[in-house]
């Protein structure tokens, strides 16, 4: 049985569908089946999973139902319940059995799982064709190197576990992005996804942030500055072998790691499977809360810190890309000019998350973190908090975000995308994306300064009238300071000053010029500016022009930027 996690491949392949059922009869109805419809409180039946929310006491019960189903990051604080998948009538019984409120919300019936059919997508996930698979997301990453051989190269950090136990598996690839022809040291942006197998969303969005900055070279401007003086690196399939499981419909979360002992289930069941959760296998605060130590739970913690391949390839890489800014006790707190952004894309619950997740008790950089949240969840749509935090979620010890931000100090978040493990694509491409992908590149933006800048003013729709003169015209500048995008309470200030800089930013440059309010007096929180730009003196070529704005408290926000061509 456990040869099933060495070679999917011979497992019957079919989709989890939560869309459309496959009778006339059923159209439009939730949870139908062409049997009967089961009662709105019945038990699962055989073949079938719901989805429900379950009314928990207080914290510890929290904790203890994490520990015994497989607990959704979706927990609802003020109306007391947490999201629980089940496929097992008994798990189902228990809860009831034990006083708990279990509400059905829906049902997916034997009828819903579509086999694939041999006129499946050439392409993709089969049934969900806008998420590459594996092999194509691989391919993908090798692609980028090959046609922007200056920007990019792909970096094989290590086996996967089953690569490294097995025949079969993987290498774990990162893509690392920056422009080779300007020297560093540079700030670093790590974006990983696919750490739980599941979560179809979390690889396609780090593969598409990297195609997006990528491509934008040379004609978005900020993606131009960006790999200018920045670096990104992403590894979009941090669990590849189970991925693979996954890709067949499977609700597999953990890694491939079969020998941990038992007789998990196969194929694996919501509740029981092979493996070691890679995110609480981390060496920071390894196994002190919210982990398991039964073999078979989705949390499953592995025998040890760090016993993973998977876990320490990705501490390896990361501790190789930043510097240590932070000390050796918990109550040490990265210095306020720290550099460095590390985000792993989860799904689902329409969360940023921040350390710390092993303790209710804030991290040191709370303040910082939490305004650096806000702002991606301005982006996104979500609401930001810490993950301990009681009404954010529960403690889950061994992430990786505590261990990027604990043992090495870097502003480091989890954002948990959407609203399904397997996201429509019609829902994907509208909803969940664009937020997430603009939350993605202002992280990028921040890395530089992730603990101070987020609290300045952005500078947006920054524009330049002509954008093409010769050398000694005059162009208008135009921007738009604001400092009022968070989600959630925030400080916010008015304008105090903003400023531009030609073909460097402001902290490589010898100038600044300064821009006016539009209107004539900086006094609102949102300001137009305004600057007239004298390119007497430019040479002929692409010439990037960088905003920045400054509220009252001091607080300089990100830059943005663009293009003035000379010809």
């Amino acid at each position: 049985m456990k040869a099933f996690l060495r070679s999917p491949k011979s497992f019957p392949r079919f989709v989890v569908a939560l869309s459309a059922l496959t009778t006339a009869a059923c159209v439009g109805i939730t949870g139908c089946s062409t049997d009967s419809e089961p009662s709105k409180d019945a038990p699962p039946s055989a073949g079938e999973t719901i989805f429900t929310h379950v009314h928990y006491k207080d914290q510890a019960d929290l904790q203890g139902l994490v520990h015994r189903y497989d607990v959704l990051e979706e927990v609802n604080g003020e109306e007391g319940w947490v999201a629980v998948l089940i496929d097992d009538p008994a798990d189902y019984e228990a809860l009831v059995a034990s006083g708990h409120r279990v509400d059905i919300v829906e049902r997916e019936s034997k009828q819903q799982r579509l086999r694939l059919q041999s006129t499946a997508a050439a392409t993709g996930i089969p049934g969900y064709s806008c998420y590459r698979t594996v092999e194509e997301t691989h391919a993908a990453l090798k692609q980028l190197a090959s046609d922007y051989p200056n920007l990019a190269k792909v970096v094989n950090i290590g086996p996967t576990w089953n690569k490294q136990n097995r025949d079969a598996g993987y290498d774990m690839l990162v893509l690392a992005l920056t422009n080779s022809a300007i020297a560093g040291p540079k700030p670093a942006f790590f974006l990983m996804g696919g750490i739980h197998a599941r979560e179809y969303t979390t690889s396609e969005t780090v593969l598409r942030f990297a195609e997006q900055m990528a491509k934008g070279y040379g004609s978005d401007p900020d993606a131009t500055w960006l790999l200018d003086h920045y670096e990104l690196h992403v590894l979009p399939q941090t669990n590849p072998d189970s991925r693979k499981v996954a890709e067949q419909g499977y609700y597999q979360r953990k890694n491939a790691n079969d020998t941990n002992g038992g007789s998990c289930s196969v194929p694996p069941t919501l509740s029981n499977q092979y493996g070691t959760d890679l995110n609480r296998n981390s060496s920071f605060q390894f196994n002190t809360g919210g982990s398991s130590d039964e073999q078979c739970d989705q949390d499953y913690h592995g025998p040890s810190a760090k016993s993973e391949p998977e876990t320490d390839n990705v501490q390896k890489y990361i501790a190789s890309i930043f510097p240590d800014q932070r000390g050796p006790n918990t109550g040490d707190a990265a210095p306020l000019d720290a550099s460095g952004v590390l985000i792993t894309l989860h799904s689902y619950a329409q969360k940023v998350l921040y350390p710390w997740g092993w303790s209710a008790s804030a991290p040191p950089n709370a303040a910082q973190l939490a305004t650096l949240g806000r702002k991606f969840g301005y982006l996104n749509g979500y609401t930001a908090c810490q993950v301990a935090a009681p009404g954010c979620m529960y403690v889950a010890s061994g992430g990786t975000d505590d261990w990027s931000y604990g043992e090495l100090g870097v502003a480091s978040f989890t954002i948990e995308m959407g609203t399904a493990f397997f996201e429509k694509c019609s829902t994907y491409e509208q909803s969940v994306a664009p937020g997430n992908l603009s939350a993605l590149r202002y992280a990028f933006k921040a890395a530089r300064r992730p603990y101070q800048t987020p609290s300045g003013p952005e500078s947006l729709q920054v524009t330049a009238s002509p954008a093409s003169v010769s050398a000694g015209a005059s162009v208008t500048l135009t921007a738009t300071a604001d400092d009022t995008r968070y989600k959630g309470s925030e400080p916010t200030q008015t304008i105090a000053a903003a400023h531009y800089t030609v073909d460097a930013p402001s902290w490589a440059s010898n100038a600044t010029s300064a821009m006016d309010a539009a209107d004539g007096a900086f006094d609102a929180k949102s300001e137009k500016l305004t600057a007239t730009v004298d390119t007497t003196g430019w040479t002929s070529g692409r010439h990037i022009v960088f905003v920045e704005s400054q509220d009252a408290k001091g607080n300089w926000g990100v830059p943005s930027s663009v293009f003035i061509d000379v010809p």
